[in-house]
């Protein structure tokens, strides 16, 4: 079982084609994995069991018909409940979500793992509505980190972000408005892309408009790569999808470090101009960007001269919070958390003209990268300023400000300018936590991200070390194993 569920997607599919396992045996020792850790992280918000094995079995016979379908048949994929999934309710996190309501209708994303043969493991928690850069809702309660329970495991992707350390999925989906899912794999310790928006098609149109992308979570770069083959497939129902380019990004990172970094131009900036970060996270970090220079990057240090974009944000990522809850009532609002019942309130009181000078401050910050990018193919920062807090709390205890993105300012920016992003895990902290390195590219040029994101990561890997619950997980599976 530790074997199985400590497995790469690519190791996976390996095996199925080697006849080494199968995807019914790897599939019920991820649902066995589920059992053990979710009583503690809470990651997963729906599970059944019977479903996701009749997925499996279909996908066994195929291998045994030698009549496999498409490039991820047999694997296990963990599903954010922002994403609308046939046989399984949405509900966001909502208390005001019938759940009946969102059956028989499929997400691109799904609808695209489905024609490549993944199996669906369950559906992930989310904060209510994906709102807020913790995990934590309603219906469901606290989403934990999977390297230390006391600690949050980061948001909104919080709960696909739990799974994937712990061996309950080696792939998950997420989605992204202003860093949910590069938060929570800074915080967890696991590889998260925000891919450029419209590279992969989303639908129905989140309520925070084009601030919001979806991607993949992983535990390895080659995986998230991988599952980008998948994710970018065309689906008609998103109109702001760009026109598929049919890029096979796992091919795009073939190569040993030194050939994917090589005259790399990397722009390095530890506070982006305005941020106060703190002392261990810069360390790990920079010594990230050292390593990458003596693989052949150019490394300049240079912040890429922009003012702190968080009051513009703001306008407009609350105004999609408002949007949001535009026809809930007053009296289903009662029953919703009450923090995103306060910015949504707050949010609608906002003129056209507030609205429309955050567009404008948008757009030139959209213009200012352009810019930068075509003197650098990357900037690299860390993913985030400190390491994870208190689980159930939505800021740092004794922060100066009482909302998320205050302690977010790395990820938000370039949900503005729609470029993609990627989160690698670099290190730990002294106390044990993770810490995640951000790598930025013009947009567009998701390619840059994932290839100098390989090469770190094949040079400096981190993924033999899984949390302590992992371990402790699986020897009691192998305990319990031997007295049957």
């Amino acid at each position: 079982m530790s074997d199985l569920v400590r497995m790469t997607a690519l190791e996976l599919l390996q095996g199925y084609r080697e006849k080494a396992f199968s995807p019914v045996e790897a599939t019920q020792a991820m649902l066995d994995q589920i059992q053990r850790c979710n009583p503690i992280v809470n990651a997963y918000n729906l599970v059944d069991e019977e479903t996701t094995l009749a997925y499996a079995r279909e996908s066994e016979k195929r291998y045994q018909s030698g009549d496999t379908k498409g490039v991820l048949d047999g694997v296990p994929v963990a599903i954010k409940d922002v994403f609308l999934t046939p046989d399984w309710p949405t509900i966001k996190g909502s208390k005001t979500v019938d759940p009946k309501s969102t059956l028989g209708k499929e997400a691109p994303c799904v609808a695209a793992l489905n024609r490549n043969g993944a199996v669906p493991l369950g559906k992930t928690t989310t904060p209510e509505f994906g709102w807020k850069g913790v995990t934590d809702n309603p219906v469901d309660g606290v989403t934990r980190n999977p390297w230390d329970p006391s600690k949050t495991a980061g948001g909104s992707s919080g709960g696909s972000a739990a799974a994937v350390p712990l061996g309950m999925g080696p792939l998950a989906l997420g989605t992204d408005a202003g860093g949910s899912i590069r938060i929570p794999a800074g915080f967890s310790g696991l590889v998260g892309l925000k891919p450029s928006f419209g590279e992969v098609p989303h639908w129905p149109a989140s309520p925070f408009g084009t601030l919001a992308h979806a991607g993949p979570m992983t535990w390895t770069v080659a995986d998230c790569a991988l599952m980008m083959n998948v994710l970018t497939e065309a689906d008609c129902r998103d109109t702001n999808a760009i026109p598929r380019r049919n890029i096979d990004y796992l091919a795009e990172i073939e190569g040993e470090p030194e050939q994917l970094l090589k005259g790399v131009k990397i722009a390095f900036s530890a506070t982006l101009g305005y941020v106060q970060v703190d002392r261990e996270v810069e360390e790990t970090v920079r010594e990230a960007a050292h390593l990458m220079q003596s693989l052949g990057a150019e490394i300049t240090e240079v912040a890429p001269g922009f003012d702190d974009p968080l009051a513009a944000f703001g306008h407009l990522f609350y105004g999609g919070a408002a949007n949001a809850l535009r026809n809930i009532s007053k009296k289903q609002r009662m029953m919703m958390d009450p923090q995103l019942v306060a910015v949504s309130e707050k949010a609608s009181q906002l003129s056209m003209l507030d609205y429309l000078e955050a567009v404008n401050e948008r757009v030139a910050l959209c213009e200012r990268m352009a810019m930068f990018h075509k003197k650098y193919d990357l900037l690299l920062t860390p993913t985030l300023p400190i390491t994870a807090f208190e689980a159930g709390r939505e800021v740092p205890q004794d922060w100066p400000s009482t909302r998320w993105p205050s302690w977010t300012p790395y990820t938000y920016p370039f949900n503005l300018t729609g470029q993609p992003g990627i989160s690698v895990p670099c290190g730990f902290s002294s106390s044990g936590m993770p810490i995640g390195l951000q790598l930025v590219a013009g947009r567009f040029n998701d390619t840059a991200v994932l290839r100098a994101a390989q090469a770190y990561q094949l040079a400096a890997p981190l993924t033999d070390k899984r949390p302590d619950l992992f371990y402790e997980s699986s020897q009691e599976g192998a305990e319990e194993g031997s007295e049957v």
